[in-house]
């Protein structure tokens, strides 16, 4: 049927995907810009246009500065270790060792569980009577407030980012593996390479647009991360686990701000592109040149 359409057939392909961003991206961001110029305070349903007003009040606002810290705390703290350390796995996993079917499971096993289930688990092994400080006790330490002292709190909600996250992009590695030419693995045997080294001059660069992918994915999921930080500390204590995202929806849907929320809604989009494009031009630069 397509070859009446000619060159017109590869868009035919691409139109569904298309409507799927227009309707489900294009329409809320522009939306949302038009709402950040806007004052929802008098009334949510006659809203008042305030130009740039939420934007000056925005970055003037000291708790911003306080959720973009704790997001960038996030953004450094997670993502080297969820780029790197399911790396590591999948170059183990993918040897020849005994179990490994059942290794794959137990590891991907977090992925499938749900964020609010595995946030209330977590929440219950850092309760200040809960397992984790009774190991603690165990060594003679003192009981640590794992969610409620502002020193720990956000630390304690990314390693439950981070045991979510492993499986995930351990999968994703292991399908890049996949494409190594073994004949390179066997010409370094030959030259006498050690593990490490084989792995750093041959793996690492054929996978390492997987990489770039990895890394930034883990960004974009860091820095919009939600549920757990709504299941487990609500942003506090003191501020000290909120995040721009929860802050978003903490203006949006319990002060109903919803022109400031929308505010920080753009500010967001900008950061992630940014982190996208500097995240696609160190590791795929040069991915095209011959």
């Amino acid at each position: 049927m397509f070859k009446y359409y000619g060159k017109r057939a590869p868009y035919l392909f691409l139109l569904p995907a298309f409507v799927l961003l227009v309707v489900f991206f294009f329409i809320p961001f522009f939306q949302t810009f038009i709402l950040s110029f806007q004052d929802y305070s008098q009334s949510i349903y006659h809203p008042t246009f305030i130009g740039l007003s939420n934007y000056v009040k925005l970055f003037q606002s000291p708790i911003f500065y306080k959720v973009m810290a704790n997001t960038f705390i996030y953004l450094i703290v997670a993502v080297p270790i969820l780029a790197i350390f399911p790396l590591f796995l999948a170059v183990l996993i993918n040897q020849k060792i005994k179990g490994v079917t059942l290794y794959k499971i137990l590891i991907y096993l977090p992925v499938i569980v749900s964020i609010v289930v595995a946030a209330i688990a977590f929440k219950w092994l850092y309760a200040d009577q809960g397992i984790l400080n009774y190991v603690v006790s165990l060594f003679g330490g003192k009981s640590i407030g794992w969610l409620t002292d502002p020193n720990w709190a956000i630390y304690s909600v990314i390693i439950v980012t981070i045991w979510k996250g492993i499986g995930y992009y351990m999968i994703i590695y292991l399908a890049a593996l996949m494409s190594v030419p073994k004949e390179l693995y066997e010409a370094c045997d030959i030259d006498g390479a050690n593990f490490l080294t084989k792995h750093l001059t041959v793996t690492i660069p054929h996978i390492m647009p997987t990489i770039a992918l990895v890394t930034t994915i883990s960004a974009i999921s860091a820095m919009k991360v939600f549920a757990e930080i709504y299941v487990m500390t609500k942003g506090g204590p003191l501020n000290s686990s909120k995040t721009i995202v929860y802050y978003i929806y903490e203006r949006a849907f319990e002060n109903l701000d919803l022109g400031f929320a929308s505010a920080m809604a753009v500010v967001l989009l900008i950061i992630v592109m940014v982190f996208s494009l500097i995240n696609i031009f160190c590791f795929e630069k040069n991915k095209y040149q011959l």
